[in-house]
């Protein structure tokens, strides 16, 4: 199947105003970052109180969230729970559980039933906090290990800056946004990261093919025509992508809303950055080495 015509974009030519673009958004991210003393955390890292609470009738969320933003529970993380009429209810208020259903009669009546109640102590949101940061780090140093292996060392710095650079603003967005970084936003960069990687290594491959068939071109060159010639299923690939995980955030509840937005930012960043950061990195570091015949 093919989208596009055969196109002959000069991609690395293109360098100076991507790195500006990039450089632009990831400070733009970090500043966010630094006013609001790091990203918004949900209790899985800060600690709280879950509570499973069921209606007699199906519930309205937003009105719902704002009843309780009055009575302590300001930022509480609500979402529906198998059914319309039950709820969980996630929040930074601590106490036990007799005070958290005192608070809530306070806030609601007595319209409800209480199911459960949970609470994650500080100490095992930190823990996962760095479980959390050691598997993304982890997760990178495996790809750096692999592409090194795979193609040189070169490709894979390539890669892994790309990768960064995905995450970097992903995350700037989260904060800029005021979204909270929850377990599954992890499970969303973690696939982002492998998203990303998958497209990389496609264009890699033919950049890696290309070259010894264009020794007569310069290092961009090569670079250029390879990157034309798997435009094409980028975009396809990332389109396809893109409706899927679309229809998740419009129609896959609150529950997986932010997880669909990260991967949609995610799968954006990651093809613009297999384009405009992979490559550019990859032939900045080859042209600088002197083992490569492309100078």
């Amino acid at each position: 199947m093919r989208l596009l015509s055969k196109t002959n974009v000069n991609f690395i030519g293109k360098q100076k105003f991507t790195a500006v673009l990039s450089l632009a958004l990831i400070i733009a991210g970090l500043v966010s970052l630094f006013m609001k003393g790091g990203p918004l955390l949900s209790i899985d890292f800060t600690g709280g109180t879950v509570a499973q609470v069921k209606f007699e009738n199906p519930v309205n969320i937003s009105k719902l969230r704002n009843q309780l933003a009055d009575f302590g529970f300001r930022g509480a993380e609500i979402v529906e729970f198998g059914s319309p009429e039950e709820v969980l209810i996630k929040t930074q208020f601590s106490g036990s559980s007799l005070e958290i259903s005192e608070q809530l009669k306070t806030a609601l009546g007595d319209t409800f039933t209480l199911r459960r109640v949970e609470s994650v102590g500080p100490k095992i949101g930190k823990e996962l906090q760095t479980d959390a940061l050691f598997a993304i780090g982890l997760a990178l140093l495996l790809i750096l290990i692999y592409i090194a292996f795979r193609f040189d060392r070169y490709y894979a710095l390539g890669s892994v800056m790309a990768l960064v650079h995905d995450v970097s603003i992903t995350l700037g967005v989260f904060s800029l946004l005021d979204f909270e970084i929850n377990l599954s936003i992890i499970a969303a960069f973690l696939t982002i990261v492998g998203y990303s990687l998958n497209d990389t290594i496609v264009v890699f491959d033919r950049i890696r093919e290309n070259i010894p068939n264009y020794l007569k071109k310069t290092l961009d060159e090569a670079v250029n025509i390879s990157l034309n010639e798997t435009l094409n299923r980028t975009v396809i690939t990332s389109l396809t992508t893109l409706l899927v995980v679309a229809i998740l955030f419009i129609w896959g509840g609150e529950v997986i809303n932010l997880f669909a937005f990260a991967l949609i930012v995610g799968v954006m960043v990651g093809t613009y950055s297999s384009i405009f950061v992979a490559s550019p990195v990859m032939v900045y570091f080859e042209k600088r080495s002197k083992s490569t015949p492309h100078k």
